[in-house]
């Protein structure tokens, strides 16, 4: 029989200073023993794994609705080129990658059907019973609504991992202030990189998919100077590729220009600051990981480019109306009768009220889940 794995010495040995060491955890809300060959943080990552809520992911939109196409990316494929990308990063900065990595992984368990126009209309429809942000969401559904294990309630994370869920923060997702998470705190270095993976993948894959959808087109994209530095790189015998593949590479190529950016920057600053521990990191009064000055200039112009051409264009505009037009009268019929809700929701509604429980199931279903449910109840031929 092998012996236990000294989880203690590894991190000694490989972890950078600044690094959040597993032995310095603030633990689980609820006491169990830890597994002798994998790390807290391992066990987080393969509970996130193996929940529903990381499976409904593979139907839930990223910017294009599920029955648009297959090829476009949903939140699925999309957090696992945010773990890729996160993981990269932490393992050159010598951060405890189980932790990025399960940050990662978990970082949009709390999204609605239909992306962030999905999002809005619950917290339209929550506004006087709290709200609904899908940071705090993903922390109810870590903590409580993940239903596998007979001697507690959700996953039963480690802090650190919840406290990365709450305080993932980009231009779309806001930081929810949860207070036995500390607010005022700044994260772990591993959360603040996996901030920044996610701008990265989404910039990326959202051009590859606007590109597909017709959407952005090539004479838009060879204006914007970032596009320009990286296709000037390219390689004179690949002039001749088909679009697609020149196309593939300027993209792998843009996420690595970035990649190595952060990286550098990061390093840097790590080194002007004086961080020395983790703890140094969540004293910090402003952000550790970021992009150069320089990128940060050559990144806003393509940024406003996605903004402007696609995600305000007028057919995800539409497509943005209709889902909250439909999650909106799912949730008017559930509340006017609760008795249609699925008996599970039903028994929830004593504990949490009517309308939070409502709210769950609605942020549970998948885009394909939402329509066949509105199909089933105003659609007068479709079954129930």
């Amino acid at each position: 029989m092998p012996s236990a794995f000294d989880w203690k010495k590894f991190e000694e040995r490989f972890l950078a200073p600044y690094a959040m060491p597993t032995i310095y955890s603030r633990g689980r809300v609820h006491k169990e023993q830890e597994h002798p060959y994998r790390s807290p943080y391992q066990r987080d990552r393969d509970r996130i794994i193996h929940s529903q809520a990381f499976r409904l992911l593979e139907y839930k939109t990223q910017v294009f609705v599920n029955h648009e196409g297959d090829y476009y990316r949903t939140r699925l494929t999309h957090t696992l080129e945010v773990a890729q990308i996160a993981r990269t990063i932490a393992l050159a900065l010598g951060l405890n990658v189980d932790l990025t990595e399960a940050i990662a992984l978990a970082h949009d368990l709390g999204h609605t059907p239909f992306g962030h126009s999905g999002e809005e209309a619950l917290n339209e429809l929550m506004k006087r019973f709290g709200g609904f942000n899908h940071n705090a969401h993903g922390l109810r559904v870590v903590d409580l609504l993940e239903d596998r294990y007979p001697d507690f309630p959700g996953l039963n994370l480690t802090w650190e991992v919840r406290e990365g869920i709450v305080k993932h923060s980009t231009k779309f997702d806001q930081v929810a202030r949860i207070k036995e998470l500390i607010p005022e705190e700044m994260p772990t270095l591993e959360t603040q990189i996996v901030d920044i993976a996610d701008e990265i993948a989404y910039d990326n894959h959202d051009i590859d998919d606007g590109l597909t959808s017709g959407l952005l087109c090539y004479k838009d994209l060879a204006k914007i100077p970032l596009w320009q530095k990286i296709e000037s790189q390219m390689p004179y015998n690949y002039k001749s590729l088909s679009f697609d593949k020149k196309k593939y590479w300027i993209i792998r190529n843009l996420i690595n220009e970035q990649v190595t950016d952060l990286i550098e920057e990061t390093t840097r600053i790590i080194r002007q600051e004086k961080i020395r521990t983790f703890r140094d990191i969540k004293k910090c009064p402003k952000k550790i990981a970021t992009f150069s000055k320089k990128m940060q200039s050559l990144r806003r112009p393509l940024r406003d480019l996605l903004m402007e051409k696609l995600y305000h264009h007028y057919r995800v505009i539409r497509m943005a109306d209709k889902a909250k037009r439909f999650l909106k009268e799912l949730f008017q019929v559930y509340l006017a009768r609760p008795e249609a809700l699925p008996s599970n929701i039903q028994a929830r509604v004593a504990s949490c009220g009517a309308q939070r429980a409502i709210c769950d199931y609605i942020a549970a279903m998948t885009d394909r889940n939402a329509l066949d449910e509105y199909k089933k109840l105003f659609d007068p031929y479709a079954k129930v």
